[in-house]
């Protein structure tokens, strides 16, 4: 078996290069470029790569966010003012707070994400999707390490969530803002490194009358919010854009605990729903 899964990654690089098309991450395509691995387990091992990239370094330090202040994202369809302050305060202090996470799947799409679970995601330790409710428990450990230029200031943020009940990792993304061609509104970045290439997903930000935080990856045409696969080859690097729709509503319930709502579609159709509860970690 372990002599296939090589076999395996090679061929779903292939897959994408093949369905996707040429992009010059010097140039045109310069919204796509994101970080990337050189090696089959991926973790936390992209982040001082990522780091010299930008000439810079890493910093892991108390109180560190994935953006480092929201009013990154102000435009023509944003305003960081009109959030609520703990929205605020989760995403530009991100590590002083705790995660609590509930899992569901939608019975016709659970054994293929168990597959894809075994075959990719805990072996390389990337997108590892809890499977079961008991798998998160325990809840999940949140670390951010922050990638800072030459001049100090936050490039992006890499944000690496464990399953705390057997340290496995789930997610290791780095976190950003980008304006997409054509678009005057910034939109949150997330890049998932894997090896010789990443998934990327560009979510549209808004704010409900609420104060309540929405963002999404709606459908659309390339060059729009959304999710793509990137793949890199000795020919050159070649993105699709994939199906792959998401939904975020981050916001204080009645009890004014700060929770959010989190839908995984394809197409369509509901694949996985996700549930977090978020605590100040001095609480």
């Amino acid at each position: 078996m372990s002599s296939f899964l090589p076999w395996l990654d090679r061929a779903s690089r292939a897959f994408w290069r093949v369905k996707g098309r040429p992009v010059d991450l010097a140039g045109e395509h310069q919204w796509l470029a994101a970080p990337m691995h050189d090696a089959q387990t991926v973790g936390d091992g992209w982040l001082r790569a990522a780091a010299a990239a930008h000439g810079g370094s890493v910093l892991e330090q108390d109180g560190g966010g994935l953006l480092p202040d929201m009013s990154q994202l102000d435009g023509p369809d944003f305003k960081a003012a009109e959030l609520r302050p703990e929205i605020r305060d989760f995403y530009e202090h991100t590590s002083s707070w705790r995660l609590e996470v509930w899992t569901q799947w939608s019975a016709l799409f659970r054994p293929g994400g168990e597959l894809v679970s075994q075959l990719f995601g805990r072996r390389v330790q990337q997108l590892a999707l809890p499977m079961r409710p008991l798998d998160v428990a325990h809840g999940m450990d949140s670390r951010v390490v922050t990638i800072v230029g030459t001049d100090g200031e936050q490039r992006a943020a890499g944000w690496i969530r464990k399953l705390r009940s057997t340290g496995e990792y789930v997610y290791s993304g780095c976190y950003s803002t980008r304006v997409l061609p054509g678009s005057g509104q910034p939109s949150v970045h997330v890049a998932f490194p894997l090896e010789a290439g990443n998934v990327q997903v560009f979510l549209r930000p808004s704010v409900s009358p609420d104060g309540a935080l929405e963002l999404t990856s709606p459908a659309g045409v390339f060059g729009d919010d959304g999710a793509y696969v990137v793949v890199e080859h000795r020919n050159g690097v070649h993105a699709s854009r994939v199906p792959i729709h998401e939904a975020f509503r981050v916001y204080a319930d009645s009890e004014g605990t700060l929770r959010t709502d989190h839908i995984l579609r394809l197409w369509s159709a509901s694949v996985l729903r996700l549930h977090y509860k978020l605590i100040p970690a001095t609480t």
